[in-house]
């Protein structure tokens, strides 16, 4: 798999399938996971005639854990290296799930003219964090009782915390064990360091005035019962600053969507990119792109 290099010297994994001449459509995974949490989703593009280009965020999966960088101006930029490096300059697709949402925002505010689409899925934007302008968001406390037990027992934490991420209960098993177990998997190849100031980061992070760049069609995905991140601080609030934006919530998911919607998500973003389903698979999996 390709690497690209950004300008304080960071290697940064990424996934390049589809073919080279194929529309482009980004794909920005969440905390704290890895690329590999869009595999089906790049796979079905892929397979549609998109390139599908899919990175690792700095300090997460395949990617380099340098000590700085963990705020979201160097992270527009390090996706900024991956699609230079790809070779890819305009009339991108750019998807966000969870904390990716960030980026795309920074993104759009910063280059709209190059995206022709945004999806935001699950998504941190616009503002996270409780405050006397955004009360529907979560309080500071929440915050801090997740970091005070990543730093006690990071692995334990994150076994918990993947069931709350799924909506995985003593009733409902949205996703097997098996997903539960690939959740730790990929949550622990990130830096404790990297895990903790990206946490900072889409907690923090305020994007509502990025949202005015959201000039393009944009479409927002998310789970009416998503405990991670709430639906009325983040999708409901980008539907009211962007009006002209496709809101499709998911009745009673959590926010996992990539996993517990997996067909439901692929679909939609299918049907919004316009992408005819009779056409699946223009590129069978044994063919080389």
């Amino acid at each position: 798999m390709p690497r690209a290099v950004t300008k304080d010297k960071v290697s940064l994994f990424y996934k390049d399938w589809g073919p080279r001449d194929g529309s482009p459509i980004v794909l920005l995974h969440g905390w704290p996971l890895t690329s590999d949490t869009f595999d089906d989703l790049a796979v079905a593009l892929a397979e549609d005639g998109y390139r599908s280009i899919v990175p690792d965020r700095r300090g997460f999966g395949r990617s380099d854990q340098p000590w700085d960088g963990y705020d979201y101006n160097t992270f527009a930029s390090d996706v900024e290296a991956v699609l230079d490096d790809a070779g890819v300059s305009g009339n991108i697709v750019v998807a966000g799930f969870s904390m990716g949402g960030g980026e795309v925002a920074k993104l759009v505010a910063r280059h709209g003219n190059k995206f022709s689409k945004a999806i935001l899925i699950g998504s941190v934007v616009p503002y996270m964090l409780q405050t006397d302008d955004n009360p529907n968001g979560v309080p500071q406390s929440t915050f801090d009782e997740m970091t005070a037990g990543m730093k006690q027992d990071r692995a334990d934490f994150f076994q918990s915390f993947a069931k709350d991420f799924y909506g995985n209960g003593v009733i409902s098993h949205p996703v097997s064990d098996g997903v539960l177990e690939d959740f730790q998997r990929q949550a622990l190849m990130a830096g404790l360091r990297p895990t903790l100031a990206a946490a900072q980061a889409f907690a923090t992070t305020d994007f509502r005035g990025d949202l005015k760049a959201f000039t393009m069609p944009t479409l927002v995905i998310h789970g009416t019962k998503d405990a991670t991140v709430p639906i009325d601080a983040t999708a409901r609030e980008v539907k009211k600053a962007v009006p002209e934006a496709q809101l499709i919530e998911y009745d009673g998911s959590a926010h996992g969507l990539f996993a517990t919607d997996k067909q439901r998500l692929t679909d939609d973003i299918r049907a919004f990119l316009g992408t005819n389903t009779s056409q699946r698979s223009a590129i069978p999996l044994n063919q080389t792109a």
